[in-house]
């Protein structure tokens, strides 16, 4: 297992494999690239995203998420979902879709090898979905349905808090994802890729929502591996809340390395100066123990981006 020079385990990589994307949502931070034009993308073929997530789990990086923009605009997104699978030693493999696309591929995304997925759903409005996304709604109810009844476990509805435009629905969506058995994830703002002026006007904090769920729940568990998250057990399901990185509990606790959709190993999510090229050394030959030791000598350069209370926090 390799640790970085803060003590941290590396146990998890988030693999995006496209910025593009179907819907124009204001708030993403893809996964903290460089906006790109769309004559500029360069992506990885299936081969080197499946080559890559091999290199990683051979160094104990067992946990893998897909991730973009949105995955499922990649016509080879099966073939993809099933080389990872067939990898010796993957422990977890999971998807975070806008959901759109899903319904008709759910199934088969599961056959594959696909074990679980994270769908974002910022509003149960139609109407405020739509102005929210440029989605329909409807799409995305059948995305979540098909998931469940595929067998994917869990399906997690990543709901992102704007204030002044749907903090009032966040019981709804409880209910909601109780009703279709799964999972609900509220998530705070993230000031990444964002404009100032964007992140002030809808930044909510979670204190009084993590406050009323305190009241309401019968017991809370902390995922001590994911960032010391939260999970309240209520009588109309679960509810994880994702604070978001701008703390020094969350870097502390930080578990990931990404792969940016043009093959760079990327140590921090707030972070582009220290970028690794690893798909330009792939495509000129590289063997697999180079890229090995390449990831390792990556994973050494991670440290957390807040450090105020990192360094009074004991691993």
């Amino acid at each position: 297992m390799i640790q970085d020079n803060f003590g941290r385990s590396v146990l998890n990589l988030r693999v995006s494999v496209t910025q593009r994307c179907n819907l124009q949502c204001p708030y993403c931070h893809h996964e903290g690239e460089e906006r790109k034009t769309e004559d500029s993308f360069v992506e990885m073929t299936a081969a080197e995203i499946i080559r890559i997530v091999k290199i990683a789990i051979g160094l104990d990086i067992g946990k893998i998420k897909i991730t973009g923009g949105e995955p499922l605009m990649r016509d080879d997104m099966l073939d993809i979902v099933e080389g990872i699978s067939g990898l010796r030693g993957l422990q977890d493999l999971a998807m975070t879709t806008n959901g759109t696309l899903l319904a008709p591929l759910a199934k088969n995304l599961r056959v594959r090898g696909l074990m679980r997925i994270n769908i974002s759903l910022p509003s149960l409005n139609e109407e405020l979905y739509r102005k929210i996304t440029g989605g329909n709604f409807a799409d995305v109810v059948r995305g979540i349905r098909a998931s469940v009844n595929a067998g994917l476990h869990p399906v997690k509805i990543n709901m992102l808090v704007l204030a002044g435009v749907n903090e009032t629905e966040i019981s709804d969506m409880i209910q909601f994802a109780k009703e279709n058995n799964a999972l609900l994830q509220l998530i705070e703002l993230e000031p990444i890729n964002l404009s100032q002026t964007y992140y002030r006007q809808y930044h909510q904090p979670m204190d009084d929502i993590e406050a009323e769920l305190t009241s309401l729940a019968s017991h809370i568990e902390v995922r001590h591996n994911m960032q010391n998250r939260r999970i309240y057990y209520l009588a109309d399901g679960k509810v994880e809340v994702i604070h978001p990185t701008e703390n020094g509990a969350f870097c502390a606790h930080c578990t990931k390395l990404r792969v940016t959709s043009d093959g760079k190993l990327k140590p921090c999510l707030m972070v582009n100066e220290n970028l690794v090229d690893v798909l330009t050394l792939m495509r000129k030959g590289a063997t697999d123990e180079e890229l090995s030791q390449l990831f390792t000598a990556t994973c050494r350069m991670r440290e957390p981006y807040y450090k105020e209370q990192q360094l009074i926090t004991k691993f």
